[in-house]
Order: C-alpha cells, then structure tokens, then sequence
C-alpha cells in the first residue's frame, strides 16, 4: 500500500483550510447596498443614481432605507425618480428615506433618485440604514479602506467614485431654501378691539345717559351754586320791601 507523503498531505490540509476561511469570510460579508449613477463625474448635472440594497433576511422583507447625503449635496438637490410599488420619499435635515410595502422576503430593493449637481470630489458615501418588516436595521454606515471589505460584517457605506470635471464645469448656484409661511408684521396686524375694561370714561359714560360722573360733578355743583344766588337774591327784595 502506498503511503502519501506527509509534505503532500500538508500542503492539502492547508488549501482546504484556506478555502474554508475565504468561504467563510464571503457568507456575511456577501449583501451590501451598491450605487451606480448615469454620468459618475464630478459637477454633473441632473445625474441619476441607482440604489440596490441587497437583503440579508430570510425571514422578513425590506421596508426602508434611510440615506444620509455626503457633503456637497443637500436635501433639496434631490428628487426621487422610481422605486419599489407603494414606497414614497421624504426628506430629513440631513438625507432622505424612502420606504413602504416590504419587498419580497429575501429579494433587493432597488430605487433611483435625481441629483440636480454632484459635487467636486473624488467620491460620495452614502450611508444607509436598511430597516425590515420584523423591525432589524442592517447599519452600511462604515467609511474609510479599513471598512471596504467590513470586517467581514458587511456594514461598509456605498460609494461612488466620480471622474474629473468636465472642461468648464462650474458649481451651480445653491438651491435656495423653502420660503418660510409668512407671518403678518406688527404694522399690517389689525388693532385688537378695545374692551369695555380697557375704557372707563366710555364705559362711565354709557352708564350715566351719556356723561362722564365729571360731567354730572360739574352740573350739580352749578345748580346748588344758582339756588344759593337765587336765595341770596330772594333775601335781598324781602329787606327792601
């Protein structure tokens, strides 16, 4: 019986070892949201940008994904284009969220938005909190070279790499901001109307058949001041006769 030699043997148990490692470290590691875009160069205009968020579930479907935008885009430079049936989009201070109806238990979800500028640099992270029926949250939140594998945790941000700027490309104006409600100034506000309480001589007058109590003071201080000339007068004539 021919026996394998040991140097043979080792150099099989060690590929077999290195294949199980590398089988292992791709498994969790395999999912991760991925994003593409029309025209990945920096300054573009109107660009698209493809979102494709890979499922790690197996027991519940994707219902959101929660994106924070890189510096150089904000919130209102975006607008959503296409997306999972029955998911609409809002924006935050800080990126946006797009969610609705659980996609199928193990498929992606996959939606697109339009940026109106991307800005001058050489890539974009977005990242992404990717939420499910059941109520996990798979964080792709990660940056940096050490993150481009995630540990093999899968939690890297995606990233876009952008080319140059294109020969007299220039940065748009800033979208400017929603105008705020208008709120009528002090000038222009109706003058609240004045309360009984507010206006005793009005309110004196009204009570009194239409004079004020200085009024009536007034008027009985005249009348006693004609019956004392009158009396004084009546003294006078008697004496005299």
């Amino acid at each position: 019986m021919t026996r394998t030699p040991a140097s043979i043997r080792r150099a099989c148990l060690c590929l077999a070892t290195a294949v199980g490692a590398v089988l292992l470290g791709a498994g969790p590691a395999a999912a991760h949201v991925e994003v593409e875009a029309d025209r990945a160069q920096a300054l573009a205009e109107d660009v698209t940008l493809t979102f494709n968020a890979e499922s790690e579930s197996d027991k519940a479907g994707i219902t959101s994904l929660r994106v924070v935008l890189p510096k150089g885009i904000v919130p209102a430079d975006v607008t959503y284009t296409d997306g999972p049936e029955g998911w609409t989009f809002a924006t935050a201070a800080d990126g946006y969220t797009v969610k609705g109806p659980a996609v199928a238990v193990g498929a992606d979800a996959e939606y697109s938005v339009r940026v109106r500028q991307l800005p001058d640099v050489r890539e974009l992270a977005f990242k992404t909190l990717q939420g499910y029926g059941d109520g996990r949250v798979d964080r792709w939140i990660e940056l940096g070279a050490s993150s481009e594998h995630g540990h093999g945790h899968g939690n890297s941000a995606p990233v876009l790499k952008l080319e140059a700027p294109a020969p007299g490309a220039t940065v748009k104006s800033p979208t400017p901001p929603a105008a705020p409600t208008p709120t009528p100034s002090a000038a222009a506000r109706p003058a609240p109307e004045a309360s009984p309480a507010s206006t005793p001589a009005t309110g004196a007058a009204v009570e009194s058949g239409g004079l004020s109590a200085t009024g009536w003071t007034a008027i009985a201080v005249a009348a006693v001041l004609v019956a004392a000339a009158g009396a004084f007068l009546l003294r006078r004539r008697s004496r005299a006769s």
